[in-house]
């Protein structure tokens, strides 16, 4: 399922391999939240621009169009015409996000719909219930993601509920692929550490997380409100008590410098909204550094948003037409600029694991994790 076939420092080339094809790592997996990236980019855009890993958002799809009417159109990868891998969040960020309108309770929690406040209710078992019928390659487990900072004692509680909801998702997945009328009877199930910002509940939940016995491990509830150098921080203290057989996951998480970082400190997966939502706003990332193509001095420049990239936007438009149709609010101004962020995230991860083939990812990291983050020159 999953080989570490290099390593640099911690840093780990593997390959992973799932019902619906091989994915080489580290990967950073493109976000199509409802069964669609936003920016209208379609599942048939994902392989021009080379997407190995779709990922959708199981709070999102069970409300609509129902993860009941998606297993009735044959799971979602028939029903948005995806082939390859996919990985489907468990509905434990909303949690967090949809603070204001959950409680939680050991049993699980009780959501009021963002979309017309009916009651929504969603525990270990409905989590997998609603992702086996989605049919992803990867279920996450449901968890409970705290903001942070936190409170050290309600942190605590958290992540200890977290790891018997995780008992209960082992056992209710495993028991759903055995269905007859599975849609795929070889998902796998990730698990989850959290504990905040606190390095000995991490390490803790870790390391109690690891005894069951999941295909991955992922780490969550970071880049939830602390600093960047927490978060790796707390990355580093993790690192050591994941199964090293496992890939590693780091959830929501981000910038291009956060991606190379992580390879730096042992992540195998990434994903993050970030790339998409930036673009439908004009700001783009290239090799060297971020632009916001929005701005006056891109009005008459001829010149493709990256003269080094060979994303479908670069070989045939110009900075100029892109401003063009951000000024005048057209529609295709978003999927153009979605289709190149997503394209460079892709390739960015496609040059880190070449450097790891040759050995020179630290060369690598030296050369691009600050200066992406800059802004662009020009």
């Amino acid at each position: 399922m999953f080989e570490v076939i290099k390593t640099e420092g911690r840093a780990r080339r593997g390959v992973f391999t799932c019902a619906h094809g091989t994915v080489q790592t580290p990967v950073f997996m493109n976000v199509g939240t409802q069964g669609a990236i936003k920016g209208a980019v379609s599942a048939l855009d994902l392989k021009e621009i080379g997407c190995q890993v779709e990922l959708s958002n199981t709070y999102h799809l069970h409300l609509r169009p129902g993860d009941d009417v998606v297993k009735a159109m044959g799971g979602l990868h028939k029903f948005m015409r995806w082939d390859g891998p996919m990985l489907t969040d468990s509905g434990g960020f909303q949690v967090f996000s949809l603070a204001s309108l959950r409680n939680i309770k050991e049993e699980g929690v009780t959501f009021a719909s963002h979309i017309d406040g009916h009651k929504i209710f969603m525990g270990p078992e409905e989590s997998m219930r609603i992702q086996s019928n989605l049919g992803s390659d990867i279920a996450m487990a449901f968890d409970e993601c705290v903001e942070n900072p936190a409170p050290y004692d309600y942190a605590k509680r958290s992540c200890e509920r977290t790891l018997r909801w995780l008992e209960r998702c082992k056992a209710e997945h495993d028991r759903l692929n055995t269905l007859p009328d599975c849609v795929n009877p070889h998902q796998m199930l990730f698990g989850i550490n959290q504990g905040a910002t606190y390095a000995d509940l991490r390490i803790w939940h870790m390391q109690e997380t690891a005894k069951i016995d999941c295909d991955g491990y992922a780490i969550g509830g970071l880049a939830v409100g602390e600093p960047t150098e927490v978060m790796y921080e707390i990355i580093e203290a993790v690192e050591p008590h994941m199964p090293a057989d496992k890939p590693r996951y780091l959830m929501g998480v981000g910038t291009p410098s956060n991606i190379i970082e992580g390879v730096a400190r042992g992540v195998d997966f990434f994903d993050c909204v970030m790339p998409a939502r930036n673009a439908r706003h004009g700001k783009l990332f290239t090799w060297k550094g971020w632009l916001n193509l929005k701005n006056e001095k891109y009005k008459l420049d001829g010149r493709p948003i990256d003269p080094d990239c060979r994303c479908p936007v670069c070989r045939n438009f110009s900075r100029a037409y892109l401003r063009h149709l951000f000024v005048a609010g057209e529609m295709l101004a978003m999927r153009l600029a979605v289709l190149h962020n997503l394209y460079f995230y892709n390739e960015l991860t496609a040059r880190i694991r070449t450097a790891l083939d040759e050995g020179r990812f630290e060369e690598f990291r030296r050369s691009y994790s600050q200066l992406l983050a800059q802004r662009a020159p020009d």
